[in-house]
């Protein structure tokens, strides 16, 4: 794969006719929509497309990517890696009728205008590959999560002198006087 930034645009029937191969890179930063379901701006997304017709005479992109990034665990709250990857191949389309008849094996890409945002192709792959929850190693987050947790009963100091929070309320029953 290349190092250079993903170009934005792209005539997607222009390529598909030259079966053009395009790979580059993207920054989480530059990703809108991508960005608040991570924890900081760092990491990377590495992006492969290759374009082709099929027997059919469609318009296909084949989209591969995979990208390191930092997320909150959901149980502990902290920062994580996690290492994303994603293919798919999608046709694209210019109605949702079109869409609608699309065999199963191919996602559409609805093309509106003659360029193709290829960030937005990119962005939209990361969004689905994204896990729903994210979680460190069960041994990880016991370790961070024990500050969190109080002493089990007899354990630490002034467990005998804990005092009851309903105490409070039994001073301001009737006939009490203290």
């Amino acid at each position: 794969m290349s190092t250079e930034t993903l170009p934005r645009t792209l005539d997607v029937r222009k390529a598909a006719v030259r079966g053009l191969h395009l790979s580059g890179t993207l920054d989480p930063v530059d990703l809108p929509r991508f960005r608040p379901l991570l924890a900081a701006d760092r990491g990377s997304v590495a992006v492969a497309l290759v374009f082709s017709r099929d027997e059919e005479n469609r318009y296909l992109v084949r989209v591969s990517l995979t990208a390191d990034v930092t997320v909150l665990c959901q149980r502990c709250l902290q920062p994580m890696p996690l290492g994303l990857s994603a293919t798919g191949t999608l046709a694209a389309v210019w109605t949702d009728e079109q869409a609608a008849h699309l065999p199963r094996h191919l996602d559409p890409l609805i093309a509106d205008t003659q360029d193709c945002n290829l960030w937005h192709l990119a962005e939209d792959e990361l969004i689905l590959a994204m896990p729903a929850f994210s979680y460190h190693d069960t041994a990880d987050c016991q370790r961070r999560m024990t500050g969190f947790t109080d002493p089990a009963p007899g354990e630490g100091e002034g467990a005998d002198e804990k005092s009851n929070p309903f105490n409070v309320l039994a001073q301001l029953k009737p006939g009490n006087k203290h």
